[in-house]
This record gives C-alpha cells, sequence and structure tokens, in this order.
C-alpha cells in the first residue's frame, strides 16, 4: 500500500472513532475588543423587595409579618391574585420608553435576570409564570434600540444563595438535592434552545448559567460540574458566549482553569461575572471616598490579569447600606447600626428613601461622582471587558438608581465624560 493511501486510511480511521466537535466562533460580540456599558434590570421579572418596596408594602401591618421574598409573596397571595399583582407589575415597571431611554443615555447592554420558576415550576412551588412573555419583548425592544443581552438564570430551586434575589431567603438547598440539578439543568436547555436562535443573534450575547453561587457554603466540585455541564449545554445549542459567575471567589485567579481553552481547545467564549459592591460590611462602610477609590482601582488591576475576560456584572453608587430592606425586609442598615452592628457610621436620614435635595449638595454629589467614575475606569480596561450597573430603576432609592443618578449629574452623560481623570492610573477615556 502506497503512503498516500496509508494515510488516507488513517484518517478515515480517526474521523470515525473520533467526535468532531465545530469550532465555529461567536460573531454576536467580540469580548476581547469591545466593551459593555449596561445596565441589569432588577426588581422587573425578580422581585426584590429593596428595589419596589410597594409590592411588600401593600400587604400592611409590621415588617416582621410581611413576605421577604417572591417564593412568600406568591404563597401569601396566593396564585391567582399574585399573577394580577404580578401582571401588573411586569407590565408597568419596564415599558419599551425605557429601552430608548437607556439608548440615548449612551448604554450598549442590558442583563435581565429571570427565575427557574419562568421556565418550570416544583411540585408545590406557590410562584406564578408569564416572565417569559416579558423577557421576549425586552429582547425585542433591545433588537431595537441596539442593545445587547445577557439572560441571567438568577434563581435556581432551593436556592443558590439564601438571598432574597435568588427568590427564596433564608435557604441553601440547591445541590442538596438531585431534583434541584434537575430542574436547573432543565431550565438552562430551554433558554439555550430559545435564545440560541437566529431570531436573537443580534441581541443575545451571552447566557449565565447561575447569579451570585455562595461558593465557601456550597460544594465546589459541584459547582464546577455544573459549570462544565451548562456549557455543554450552551454549546449544544449554538454560539452564544457563556457566562459563569465568580461565586465570590475574587481575586485570587480562582477560575483561570475551569473551562480553559489551553487546557481543551474545544472550549471557547467564556466569560467570567465578577460582582462588587463595598457596603456589605462594616469595614468596607468605614472606607473614606479615597478609599473607595483605590479599591475599585485595584480590582480593576487584578482583574486585568485574570486567564478568561470578564465583565462587572454588578456595581452601584451606593456609599451605605441604608436604602430600605436592601440587606432583607424586616432587617435595619450597618450604616447606623439597625443590622448586625452597635456602632452606628452615620445616620440613614436621608438615604433611606428618595432625597433630591441631599444629593443636590454639591460635596455630596461630587463624592458620588467622583466613585461612580473611578469604577467606570477600573472596570473598562485590558481583560476587563466594561460594567453593568445595578441597577436601571427603583421606587426611590437614589443610591441605586442609574436613572435618577444622570438627572443629577453623579452619572456622566456622555459616558466617558469626566470630572475626576485617569484616577486609577490608565486611561480608558
Amino acid at each position: 500500500m502506497n503512503l498516500s493511501l496509508i494515510y488516507l486510511f488513517s484518517l478515515i480511521t480517526f474521523t470515525l472513532s473520533s467526535p468532531i466537535k465545530l469550532q465555529k466562533r461567536n460573531s454576536r460580540w467580540d469580548y476581547s475588543s469591545d466593551d459593555i456599558y449596561g445596565v441589569n434590570i432588577g426588581g422587573w421579572l425578580v422581585l426584590e423587595p429593596y428595589i419596589t418596596p410597594s409590592l411588600f408594602d401593600a400587604f400592611g401591618g409590621e415588617d416582621s409579618t410581611k413576605p421577604v421574598d417572591e417564593y412568600h409573596f406568591t404563597q401569601y397571595y396566593g396564585k391567582d391574585n399574585a399573577e394580577k399583582v404580578l401582571q401588573n407589575h411586569w407590565s408597568t415597571f419596564m415599558t419599551e420608553d425605557d429601552f430608548e431611554l437607556m439608548s440615548q443615555y449612551g448604554l450598549n447592554f442590558v442583563r435581565i435576570p429571570i427565575g427557574y420558576w419562568a421556565f418550570e415550576l416544583l411540585d408545590n412551588d406557590p410562584y406564578v409564570q408569564g416572565q417569559v412573555e416579558y423577557l421576549n419583548k425586552a429582547l425585542k425592544w433591545c433588537a431595537k434600540y441596539n442593545l445587547k443581552a445577557w439572560i441571567d438564570l438568577h434563581g435556581v430551586p432551593g436556592s443558590q444563595n439564601g438571598f432574597d434575589n435568588s427568590g427564596l431567603r433564608d435557604t441553601l438547598t440547591w445541590q442538596n438535592d438531585q431534583k434541584n440539578i434537575d430542574v436547573t439543568v432543565s431550565v438552562l436547555k430551554t433558554i439555550a434552545e430559545n435564545y440560541s436562535t437566529d431570531e436573537y443573534k443580534d441581541v443575545v450575547i451571552g447566557i449565565e448559567l447561575v447569579n451570585e453561587p455562595i461558593g465557601h457554603d456550597l460544594d465546589e466540585t459541584k459547582l464546577e460540574d455544573y459549570y462544565n455541564q451548562g456549557y455543554d449545554i450552551i454549546r449544544e445549542n449554538g454560539d452564544v458566549p457563556v457566562i459563569i459567575h465568580d461565586a465570590f471567589y475574587q481575586l485570587d485567579h480562582h477560575w483561570d482553569n475551569i473551562l480553559n481553552t489551553q487546557i481543551d481547545p474545544n472550549i471557547w467564549d467564556v466569560i467570567v461575572d465578577h460582582h462588587h459592591y463595598q457596603i456589605f460590611s462594616v469595614d468596607e462602610l468605614k472606607r473614606d471616598i479615597d478609599d473607595h477609590v483605590k479599591v475599585a482601582c485595584n480590582l480593576g488591576w487584578q482583574e486585568a490579569n485574570e486567564y478568561h475576560y470578564n465583565v462587572v456584572g454588578e456595581w452601584t453608587a451606593a456609599l451605605t447600606d441604608c436604602a430600605k430592606w436592601l440587606n432583607g425586609v424586616n432587617r435595619g442598615a450597618r450604616w447606623d447600626a439597625t443590622f448586625q452592628n452597635d456602632y452606628a457610621i452615620g445616620t440613614c436620614d436621608h438615604l433611606f428613601t428618595a432625597d433630591y435635595s441631599y444629593f443636590q449638595d454639591e460635596s455630596v454629589r461630587s463624592m458620588y461622582r467622583k466613585y461612580v467614575e473611578a469604577q467606570m475606569d477600573a472596570y473598562t480596561h485590558s481583560k476587563v471587558m466594561g460594567w453593568i450597573f445595578w441597577c436601571w430603576k427603583t421606587e426611590n432609592l437614589i443610591e441605586w438608581d442609574f436613572k435618577q443618578l444622570v438627572s443629577l449629574n453623579i452619572i456622566p452623560q456622555p459616558l466617558t465624560s469626566r470630572e475626576y481623570y485617569n484616577q486609577c492610573g490608565y486611561v480608558t477615556y
């Protein structure tokens, strides 16, 4: 047999025995060069009491008697009444006008949280459905106003973190029951199948496998297994980039060897999502503005050295934890020593709800502006490919409300405008 025939026979044999994986890369978004300037649509398709407190205040009585999350909200109302209330919320809290305004403000992206219960219910779940209709509307509005989007699986069965933003507060049983994992995987398949299609090719540039799994309280091996399985599910359905949250393992290159192209050349388009807040401990709250800026800049430097391209998928202008129910219904704030600590750092009088006059004071406005600009710069350079502010709007909380912060000249317009130049030691504007 001549050498050419031997080579052909060997090639055919190898081809039949080795699965061929297509190496097509996405054409939806280039995470190596294109920066994200985005907002989260918090409190819409997944309830968060501090974003829309009126929905929870409607129950009356003391805070101690109110539902603390969406699970108990729907349980208290019952399915019929909960559906009526939520349909009204979904149809009014976010409208097409919001997406048009996002584009006018120079944003190019939205992150859309949604819970597993929008797609599939566990036995005896009190949740109601109907969110998918509004998710689809949002993606169409994104297309109309040239906005890209991530679909973020924000809550999974049993909760991945015990936060109210997972749908179920003070519970952490996601990994304890195989049924929970099976439903999560099933929901992820549904999301991948529905939103990897050509219809959404110009909009959906990421599917986030799960929001904020609290790594130190979970089985890390099981979490990594889920990330690997989730990657395969997304890839089986197309070329949408895969987003993994850092699980609060930050600043140690924790995820560099997970879903790494150099280790497995069949892996591609995996983005790490970091969330940065400096308000959820007393030590963080005690920082002065220069220390807050320094910490933000250091985060940007450190994450620029990670293996994966990454995005800061949540950050805020907030310098306190004063927002009503930010720490949960029937909980106060560390800032004024009404939650977890005995020593008050300051008063929450002007920060509990919207007090425009406080933020219009020039010394206050400029302090917040300085912090915002530093974070925008820190989160947009090298492998840190942009930022997604939490959140687009609230009922009455200025520190957390992108729209109100723009109106107060705390969020710059245009977004690249600066009053404080090059705070982090590198120019990104």
